[in-house]
């Protein structure tokens, strides 16, 4: 059987902590496809402008040799992204082990057979610090609270 992996994220600020996740999951896979938010999700459900647009940063994530094909999410549910892909491993850094979240993923992939693996999250490099420090160059103040990407 064909193991087909999926890993989401808004891969806005691309980091290495992208790149691990996306290294580490092409090592559990026969494809990887990596989903991508959309724009228009990141802005509904974590309530952040991304950086990068969306065409853009897909663009950005297909370049990466570990990915083989990139999937748009415009469905905040990871289940809907399921039906459209078809993937039978669903990785996710560790931050969301025994969270309400990551449990209920597993919960829900678990009845339709897909495995949720998660891989250790890289604390000391996110998104969000790259936001806190890009708005302290542009504008020598600290910004507010930030929702972690």
């Amino acid at each position: 059987m064909t193991r087909i992996g999926y890993a989401a994220g808004a891969f806005d600020l691309f980091h290495v902590g992208h790149l691990n996740l996306l290294r580490n999951a092409k090592q559990l896979c026969d494809v990887l496809v990596a989903g991508v938010v959309s724009d228009e999700m990141l802005r509904e459900v974590k309530g952040i402008e991304p950086v990068v647009p969306t065409l853009e940063r897909a663009e950005i994530v297909r370049s990466i040799r570990f990915v083989d094909q990139v999937h748009v999410e415009t469905s905040p549910s990871k289940m809907d992204a399921w039906r459209e892909v078809g993937f039978t491993h669903f990785f996710k850094g560790d931050d969301w082990r025994g969270t309400e979240k990551g449990l209920r993923l597993e919960q829900q992939f678990g009845e339709v057979g897909v495995e949720v693996v998660y891989f250790p999250y890289t604390a000391h490099t996110s998104s969000t610090a790259l936001r806190r420090a890009l708005e302290v160059i542009t504008t020598g103040s600290t910004p507010q609270a930030a929702s972690a990407v």
